[in-house]
């Protein structure tokens, strides 16, 4: 009877060893981000592959821009209002702006622009 049930618990044992070694994982991680987060990989990846097409899309809409023509009554776009575009009038030479009034640079003009409707008001 020892025989029996030494024989159905070495069995038993080996059954859950096997068990547990095929649903361990078939490969390692080569990082340990991959590790924790494996699901972050696969954004990356992706992400990796359209990145070139947004960043040509960005430069064309750059091109757009630079190639616009300024005039009075316009609307500045957003992008040109940082203060990266602002310009001191005194050291360009310009007039002297009036009150909610701002001079910028862009691509070799200056444009004065009224700051509550950022519209603008003259180029030079």
């Amino acid at each position: 009877m020892k025989k029996i049930l030494a024989t159905i618990a070495i069995s038993f044992s080996a059954l859950m060893a096997s068990t547990a070694l095929t649903a361990a994982p078939q490969f390692e991680p080569q990082s340990d981000a991959e590790a924790v987060q494996p699901h972050l990989q696969k954004k990356r990846d992706k992400r990796d592959i359209y990145e070139p097409e947004h960043h040509s899309r960005e430069q064309r809409g750059m091109k757009r821009l630079q190639h616009m023509k300024w005039q009075t009554g316009y609307v500045m776009p957003q992008h040109y209002r940082s203060d990266g575009y602002k310009v001191e009038y005194k050291d360009n030479n310009l007039p002297k702006p009036a009150r909610n009034q701002q001079w910028y640079k862009i691509n070799n003009n200056y444009i004065l622009l009224n700051s509550e409707t950022n519209s603008i008001v003259k180029i030079q």
